[in-house]
């Protein structure tokens, strides 16, 4: 009985999904129609690989060949409440003694601290050890030096459109920004910028060039003492 009744939701979903007026609409359908396939399958005990996720390692995401951009009100809605109780910094740059724009720089004789982190598709959080560890490091450089500002570029892979990248990018960073006020540096400190799809690493298209893609940057301001 609750198999049925989960095949009758998805294919409400397909016919609901199917009526709406945009340009992305066949994209929709075509995602709706996989999900109802999936539960033909489960209806009839052909998905022999289905199983209760228990918690968030359990999880796993759909295969490349499923990939479909999501549209851009997907990212209308804003950043999480979280996101929101963060200020931006008082000054701009150049104004207020803070250094401008063009002043930030890679920081190459701090490399093995400032190292870029990476995201997965459509993903504005950071879920790998190593780039959370490379977070703290750069906090704890930052607490310890209160003349270092730091400017952080969300950047994204060339898939999707430029408005929907210039969004997730903006994401990116300001999630950035937001692990590192968590780890106690001065937001007054912190600045974001995105470039979208518009400043690859890297051109090729493969799987690993689009991860190289899908990243953040550090440029940071020293200022005199």
């Amino acid at each position: 009985m609750k198999k049925i009744f989960t095949l009758f939701f998805i294919f409400s979903l397909l016919v609901l999904t199917s009526c709406e007026r945009s340009s992305s609409t066949w994209e929709n359908v075509k995602t709706a129609s996989r999900y109802l396939q999936k539960g033909m399958n489960s209806l009839w005990g052909k998905d022999s690989n289905s199983y209760w996720v228990q918690n968030e390692e359990d999880f796993k995401g759909p295969d490349d060949e499923d990939f479909i951009p999501l549209n851009e009100r997907d990212l209308k809605g804003g950043f999480s409440s979280s996101d929101k109780n963060f200020a931006q910094p008082k000054e701009s740059f150049g104004e207020g003694g803070v250094p401008g724009f063009d002043n930030f720089i890679t920081p190459s004789h701090l490399a093995s601290i400032f190292k870029k982190v990476h995201f997965l598709t459509d993903d504005h959080v950071l879920r790998d050890k190593e780039d959370l560890i490379i977070i703290q490091k750069i906090a704890n450089y930052m607490k310890k030096n209160s003349n270092v500002y730091l400017n952080i570029e969300g950047h994204c892979d060339e898939r999707a459109s430029a408005a929907y990248n210039m969004a997730l990018g903006t994401r990116r960073s300001n999630h950035l920004r937001v692990l590192l006020i968590k780890h106690g540096v001065d937001f007054n400190k912190i600045y974001t910028i995105s470039y979208g799809r518009e400043k690859p690493l890297v051109m090729g298209h493969t799987s690993q060039d689009w991860h190289l893609n899908r990243r953040g940057e550090f440029k940071i301001f020293e200022k005199q003492r």
